[in-house]
């Protein structure tokens, strides 16, 4: 039987990020994302939102620009896989476990000024498959003050109209 694992949020974090870094080399952050869920109560049509906070593991070059552009408050669109993590609890002896979400692409939302964060745009920011490989910018290289800016498209020409 086929398994698929695939997870798309959009949030806003609920705390700052911190990046650490491994023995290797290799950056880690985790960051909780705040989703918000809206519907209508249909016995009292009263408008409701019930809010789920998310917590997920940055690795590598995706982690870093998390922890370079990302603040408390900022929107932003996470695309991954679930994973449960086991292990036993040291004080009580019990199994314990947590599902959580490893983050391989990062897009950034919003604009600069908004949710208090210090940048902004609507770009893919940094993808990574695994801790162990190299992560890469999914964008071309840039000056970083303008790394924000979407490039302005131009119009097509007469040969590229579908019709």
């Amino acid at each position: 039987m086929a398994s698929f694992n695939k997870v798309i949020l959009v949030g806003n974090l609920t705390r700052d990020p911190e990046v650490r870094y491994t023995t290797g080399g290799t950056a880690v952050t985790d960051v909780s994302l705040a989703v918000n869920r809206q519907w209508t109560d249909r016995s009292s049509n009263e408008r409701k939102e019930e809010t789920t906070f998310v917590e997920v593991t940055l690795w590598g070059r995706t982690a870093e620009i998390a922890g370079e552009y990302l603040s408390k408050g900022r929107p932003c669109l996470i695309e991954g896989r679930l994973q449960l993590d086991q292990w036993e609890d040291k004080e009580t002896g019990k199994k314990r476990s947590k599902l959580k979400v490893v983050g391989d692409t990062l897009q950034l939302l919003g604009s600069r000024g908004e949710g208090g964060g210090q940048s902004g745009g609507s770009r893919p920011a940094a993808q990574s498959s695994s801790p162990s490989e190299p992560a890469a910018a999914s964008t071309p290289s840039r000056a970083p003050d303008q790394a924000f800016y979407d490039d302005v498209p131009k119009a097509p020409s007469d040969d590229e109209v579908p019709f």
